[in-house]
């Protein structure tokens, strides 16, 4: 069942192990190559695909947002504020900054009885141009409500009330939020979560390094709830359909995990993490997928991505054709290229022309 596949030779300048996700022509020549690694494990850990080093860990980053919710929901957070299928979404997204997930955090925060001043994430411009361009014409100054990262954060706001703590500091690695969630990615993934393998994310909260192959077990594990003990099986099953059923407040206009699961979900549960990171979810199949795009690409994590779901998930898509091999366009809207999955990654699934 394991497939550890060898791809095609590697520049002198990529890390030892690394294969090739995906690629990017221009007049029919190869100008860019992103390498990395993938993992494909079932709930049992069997992986069923590796290609690359799936064993050195990785900054997980947002990949993990939906275990890091877990505790929202097997902690009684949830039920406690009566929140939405659409919060319970936003908990675990990377969103745009849009309207409607600000509206959704705001009110997370406000059945806790917080307001945005509560959370500890920063403050960025949306992420979506439109977003930024009505806000910056409205002359109001950006808030930590439009951090990508407000809604896992208001749902820690929640799950510190919830437990009948001052939400105060929660960020910090001490704090009993982060401790409940340490304690729940150490569990689910299999990995310590310690002072060894601790980073600080872009968010502020800490992150802990996983191999790719824990981090691919881990979202079979929630793909499934297989491994996971009843309270959190019952958790993960709540929040994948939230999820399935909210794929705007996932991501937002135009990205890669809501268009794919608005195409796809229940089916397919896509996250995307910062540097490179992606994570798929395939419950049918009862599979988890890791993904780490070396350089940082997000695009090629998406490439690669879309190559697996159509490869293991058996899905034929159009949204996933358009992911696997899209043309690249210049400024006066010409075909000058195309941004394709590697051949020995997508298997027989990779379209034959650019979508």
């Amino acid at each position: 069942m394991n497939q550890n596949t060898s791809f095609s030779a590697r520049p002198s300048d990529v890390l030892a192990g690394d294969v090739l996700l995906a690629e990017t022509t221009r007049g029919g020549r190869v100008e860019s190559r992103h390498y990395g690694a993938v993992a494909v494990v079932d709930a049992q850990g069997r992986t069923v695909f590796a290609a690359g080093d799936v064993a050195t860990a990785i900054f997980p980053r947002s990949t993990v947002k939906a275990l890091q919710a877990l505790p929202l929901l097997t902690e009684g957070a949830a039920d406690r504020f009566a929140l939405s299928d659409a919060a319970l979404a936003l908990a675990c997204a990377s969103h745009q900054g849009e309207p409607e997930h600000v509206a959704v955090a705001t009110d997370m925060l406000a059945r806790a009885g917080y307001d945005d001043g509560a959370l500890e994430c920063g403050v960025h411009w949306p992420l979506d141009s439109t977003a930024a361009r009505a806000l910056a014409a409205s002359g109001q100054p950006a808030q930590a409500l439009h951090n990508c990262c407000s809604g896992k954060h208001a749902g820690f706001v929640c799950l510190s009330c919830a437990g009948g703590h001052d939400p105060a500091g929660y960020v910090g690695v001490e704090h009993p939020v982060m401790q409940t969630v340490a304690r729940t990615l150490a569990d689910v993934t299999g990995i310590a979560h310690t002072r060894d393998n601790q980073g600080t994310d872009g968010c502020a909260i800490p992150t802990w390094a996983v191999p790719l192959e824990a981090l691919a077990r881990a979202f079979a594990r929630f793909a499934t709830g297989q491994g996971l003990g009843a309270a959190r099986a019952a958790a993960a099953e709540r929040l994948r359909a939230a999820i399935a059923a909210n794929p705007f407040m996932i991501a937002g206009s135009g990205q890669f995990d809501t268009r794919v699961m608005e195409a796809l979900a229940p089916r397919v549960l896509t996250k995307m993490g910062a540097e490179g990171g992606m994570v798929v979810a395939l419950p049918a199949q009862g599979l988890g997928i890791a993904i780490k795009c070396r350089d940082g690409g997000v695009r090629a994590a998406e490439t690669a991505a879309a190559a697996l779901i159509a490869r293991f998930g058996k899905e034929d898509s159009p949204v996933l054709h358009h992911y696997m091999r899209r043309t690249v366009f210049n400024w006066n809207g010409q075909p000058v290229g195309e941004l394709r999955a590697a051949s020995e990654l997508a298997g027989d699934c990779l379209p034959e022309t650019a979508c």
